[in-house]
C-alpha cells in the first residue's frame, strides 16, 4: 500500500514554536508507523511564503521579501532533523514548480467555469489571511475582531471568486458517505454543520498587494493565499502531471492540521479539487492547541515554547513521547514541566528503561551475555505471549485511527504485565534453584522487550535504535509483518547503557 501524509505548510512570518514541532512530529510518527507496516510512504512538509502578512513582516524587518522568506523558511527546514523527523520532500510556495502547479490549477478551474470576476466587500483579517462574516466577529472598544482575536478591516476591491456555493450539496453528500474522512469525530460534526449553514462564493484573488502567485492573464491580481498554499500538496506529487507514477501512487493523501485551519482544508480544498476533476483528500485530522503551565501561549505573555530549548532540557525522545502519551491526539493539551518529569520517569525510566537495564545486565552477568529459545513454555509464559498478541491488535487499531495516546497506553499497560511477570518469576532466585528455568524466563522477557521496542519505534526512534543495538538488532530488519513471528534460536546481548535518566522534579 501507499501512504501520503502532510503537515500544513508553515507560515514564515515568524520562527517555529512548539505548535509547529507538534504537528511535524505527529506526521513523523504516523509516517514511521506506515513504513513499519511495509507501506510505501511519502511525508511532506514545507513553508507557505506568500501573502500580505509576509510582505508586511519583511518590510518591518527592512529586508527584501524574497531574502526574508529564504531566511525564515530555512528556520523550519533546520528544525526537522532536530525533531528526529525524516521527510521525503520540503515544499516552498515561492518555488517555480509550485507557481506552475498553482497557475495550472487556476486555469483548470477557470476553464471548468468555476471562477468569475466580481467585486469583494467584507471583513478581512491580514493576520489570519481570512474573510469573516459579521456574525462571526466580536465587537471590542478597538473595533471588530475575528474568532482568533485578530483585528479585521473592511475591504472593498475587485476580486476573482470561486463558485464555492455550487459545491455545498456535493460536499455534504461526500462527507455523509465518508464520515471517517475528517477526524476526530467532533471536527467532522463541526465541518458538516458549517457546510449545512450555507456556503458563499469565495474570494480567491487580491489586488492590494503583489507578493503572491500571479493570476494567469491578469496584470493586477495575485492568488488568495489559500488557493496558492493548499495547492502545495499536489505540487509535491508533480501536479499537473497527474499521469506520473508519484501522483497516481500517493494521491489522495492525509492532511494533519491544527483545528484553526480545518475549514480551509475540509471545505475549500476538497471543493477546489473536485471542481478541477481531482479526488478530495483521503483524510483530514485536526489536532488541538497547547497551553503552557495552564496559560494560553502568546507573544504578549512571553511564554512561547522554543522547541530547541525544551528538547535541550529534557531530551528529544522524552519530548516526543510526552506530547503524544500525555494528551489524546486531537485534544488541547497543557505543557507542564512537572507533567513531563512525572510521565517520563514513570513510563520511560521506570517501566521500560529499567526493565531493559536490569534484565540485560543480569543476562550478561549470569547467562554469558546470551539467551536461547526454550524447548517449551509454561502456562504463565503462554499467557504472557497471548497478552502481547492482544496488545498488538489494540495497538494497530489505535495507530491506524490516529489514537496515538491509546496505542502508547496499550504498550505501557502491557509493560507493567511484563514487569509483574519478572517479579513473580524472580530469575535472580531461579539462578540458585533452577538455572534452566531462569534462562527460559530471561529469553521470554528479552523477546517481548524487543517486540515492545518495535512498537515504540515510531514515537521514540533514536532511543529504540539504542535499545535494539543491545540485542545486536536493527530496525531495518524488523517490520510489523516479520516481527510477529520473530523468535530467534538465540539472542546475544551487549552491555546496556541507561536509556532514560530520571528527570528531577
Amino acid at each position: 500500500m501507499s501512504y501520503f501524509i502532510t503537515t500544513p505548510i508553515y507560515y514564515v512570518n515568524d520562527v517555529p514554536h512548539i505548535g509547529h514541532a507538534y504537528t511535524t512530529i505527529a506526521c513523523d510518527i504516523l509516517s514511521r508507523f506506515s513504513k513499519l507496516k511495509g507501506d510505501e510512504t511519502f511525508f511532506l512538509t514545507g513553508t507557505d511564503e506568500h501573502g500580505q502578512k509576509v510582505e508586511k513582516a519583511a518590510l518591518s524587518n527592512k529586508k527584501v521579501t524574497q531574502d526574508f522568506v529564504d531566511e525564515m523558511s530555512q528556520n523550519f527546514r533546520d528544525l526537522i532533523p532536530y525533531l528526529g523527523c525524516e521527510i521525503d520532500d520540503f515544499i516552498r510556495t515561492t518555488e517555480e514548480r509550485h507557481k506552475i502547479s498553482a497557475q495550472f490549477l487556476w486555469n483548470k478551474l477557470k476553464n471548468n467555469d468555476e471562477i468569475y470576476l466580481s467585486n469583494y466587500e467584507g471583513w478581512y483579517s491580514i493576520r489570519d489571511e481570512a474573510f469573516y462574516l459579521e456574525s462571526e466577529l466580536t465587537e471590542t472598544d478597538k473595533g471588530f475582531v475575528a474568532p482568533s482575536g485578530a483585528p479585521v478591516d473592511w475591504v472593498k476591491e475587485e476580486s476573482y471568486f470561486f463558485k464555492l456555493s455550487k459545491w455545498e450539496d456535493k460536499l455534504i453528500e461526500f462527507y455523509e458517505k465518508n464520515p471517517e474522512t475528517i477526524l476526530p469525530r467532533s471536527r467532522y460534526n463541526e465541518v458538516l454543520s458549517f457546510i449545512k449553514g450555507g456556503l458563499k462564493d469565495l474570494s480567491i484573488s487580491r489586488t492590494t498587494f503583489k507578493w503572491g502567485v500571479k493570476v494567469p492573464n491578469s496584470k493586477h491580481h495575485v492568488m488568495y493565499v489559500w488557493i496558492d498554499a493548499l495547492c502545495n500538496y499536489i505540487t509535491a506529487l508533480n501536479y499537473p502531471n497527474t499521469s506520473n507514477e508519484t501522483f497516481k501512487k500517493f494521491w489522495p493523501g492525509i492532511h494533519v492540521v491544527g483545528k484553526d485551519i480545518l475549514r480551509f482544508h475540509a471545505v475549500y480544498w476538497p471543493a477546489f479539487l473536485m471542481a478541477a476533476g481531482l479526488e478530495p483528500p483521503k483524510q483530514i485530522f485536526a489536532h488541538g492547541w497547547w497551553t503552557n503551565e495552564g496559560q494560553k501561549i502568546s507573544k504578549s505573555l512571553g511564554n512561547i515554547i522554543n522547541p530547541y530549548d525544551i528538547i535541550e532540557t529534557y531530551g528529544l525522545d522524552q519530548i516526543r513521547f510526552f506530547l503524544f502519551r500525555e494528551v489524546p491526539f486531537g485534544n488541547d493539551g497543557d505543557f507542564s514541566k512537572d507533567a513531563i518529569a512525572l510521565r517520563v520517569n514513570a513510563d520511560l525510566s521506570n517501566n521500560y528503561g529499567n526493565l531493559i537495564q536490569r534484565i540485560s545486565s543480569f543476562i550478561i552477568k549470569n547467562s554469558d551475555s546470551k539467551v536461547s529459545k526454550p524447548s517449551n513454555y509454561k502456562e504463565i509464559d503462554t499467557k504472557l505471549l497471548e497478552s502481547f498478541d492482544e496488545t498488538l491488535v489494540h495497538y494497530l487499531k489505535n495507530m491506524n485511527s490516529f489514537q496515538i495516546d491509546k496505542a502508547l497506553k496499550n504498550i505501557f499497560d502491557y509493560l507493567s504485565e511484563v514487569n509483574v511477570y519478572v517479579d513473580s518469576q524472580a530469575p535472580w532466585s531461579l539462578k540458585n534453584t533452577d538455572n534452566q528455568r531462569m534462562k527460559d524466563v530471561l529469553y521470554l522477557v528479552t523477546l517481548l522487550t524487543i517486540k515492545i521496542s518495535i512498537l515504540l519505534y515510531p514515537v521514540i526512534p533514536s532511543s529504540i535504535d539504542k535499545a535494539l543495538s543491545i540485542y545486536n538488532l536493527s530496525i531495518d530488519n524488523l517490520t510489523l509483518t516479520n516481527f510477529v513471528n520473530f523468535s530467534p534460536d538465540s539472542i546475544n546481548l551487549n552491555i546496556p547503557k541507561p536509556l532514560f535518566p530520571r528527570i528531577d522534579l
